[in-house]
């Protein structure tokens, strides 16, 4: 940490640095000091940018692949960068009208996931997550019952975030239409805006409040509800855009295979998006061995929260290799983090 504040403070390193890794994210090929020289306006002579270089080098934020090379960034030079970024790179016209279309136009809560990630995806050219709304977040918007016949209701459950949860439930033949729509006002009275966590509480009487005959479908019913705002709907991450890696494969050590292996493990990728999730940055970027999970040793994971009314509910991002184009892939992980939170919020 000492010597990331002493370079923190000389701007020419920092700007050496800066264009060794412009230049090897653009060529992946190792960056020398004619190649600077010519390349940037750094206003000093190729002399002195071999000097600074050595000394990045020396300090571990560079590295000579092989002898007579150039240099290129290790994590350690990939995190001063990403750390002494004073702005993230805005979305292009083209690709803030590609979030509205692709957002926009979807249907349901399943469909949005999908169009979020195919988006995050095509926006980054990385492997893109994104975790869906987790329920015990959440609150309850609306409870509907429906009477189907022969015995059996159905229960539809709209959270807060647009997730819908319908149950069919079993219960005594013969349950009129009044019955359901008493039992309807009462769970609506008692968990509308209410957070599901809270919802055990707002329900445990509600039994005592209809006669002996219909007590058996109010239990019915609220056990089925319990049972829908308990489950772990945030244990579940969509995944998309994995044939980046494959066009990217020169840039890792070894070969895909542990990425590929880690990648589809649904503990391993909430996992990835919970260690951040505790992070006051908008957008967190975790590089190379700064990931706890082994496989992913070789990547960079940027992710951001999203969320309504200002709470974040889940989270999203993208997977990479570490020689990826941090301010732009940051930015759009951000922004399209934002139009969904504000999506959620609206609906």
């Amino acid at each position: 940490m000492t010597d990331d504040r002493r370079l923190a403070g000389d701007d020419r390193k920092l700007e050496v640095l800066r264009a060794i890794i412009e230049d090897f994210v653009t060529t992946s090929e190792p960056v020398g000091s004619k190649a600077l020289v010519e390349r940037h306006a750094l206003g000093v002579s190729s002399a002195t940018i071999r000097n600074d270089m050595a000394v990045l080098e020396d300090e571990g934020y560079i590295v000579q692949p092989h002898t007579s090379a150039g240099r290129i960034p290790t994590d350690k030079g990939y995190r001063l960068f990403v750390d002494q970024l004073s702005q993230l790179r805005p979305l292009s016209g083209a690709e803030s009208k590609a979030i509205h279309t692709f957002l926009d136009r979807a249907v349901d809560l399943d469909d949005v996931m999908a169009s979020t990630v195919r988006l995050l995806a095509a926006l980054t050219k990385q492997v893109a997550l994104v975790q869906y709304p987790s329920l015990t977040r959440s609150s309850v918007r609306h409870v509907e019952l429906v009477n189907l016949g022969a015995g059996r209701l159905l229960l539809v459950v709209i959270a807060d975030t647009g997730r819908v949860e319908q149950r069919v439930v079993e219960v005594p033949a013969g349950v009129d239409e009044d019955s359901v729509g008493r039992l309807r006002s009462a769970l609506n009275s008692a968990v509308m805006g209410q957070s599901f966590t809270d919802v055990a509480d707002r329900v445990a009487e509600l039994p005592n409040q209809f006669t002996d005959v219909e007590r058996a479908t109010v239990t019915a019913v609220t056990a089925t509800l319990l049972e829908t705002v308990v489950e772990r709907h945030e244990e579940r991450v969509v995944l998309g855009g994995t044939v980046h890696l494959a066009r990217a494969g020169a840039d890792f050590s070894t070969n895909l295979e542990p990425v590929l292996e880690a990648l589809e493990e649904q503990m391993v990728l909430l996992r990835l998006l919970s260690e951040q999730a505790g992070d006051s940055d908008p957008v967190s970027v975790m590089i190379g061995r700064e990931n706890s999970v082994e496989g992913l040793n070789s990547t960079s994971v940027i992710t951001a929260g999203y969320g309504s009314a200002g709470q974040q509910i889940a989270r999203l991002g993208v997977v990479g290799p570490t020689r990826m184009d941090y301010p732009g892939n940051m930015g759009a992980v951000g922004a399209v983090a934002r139009y969904l939170g504000r999506m959620i919020d609206t609906q």
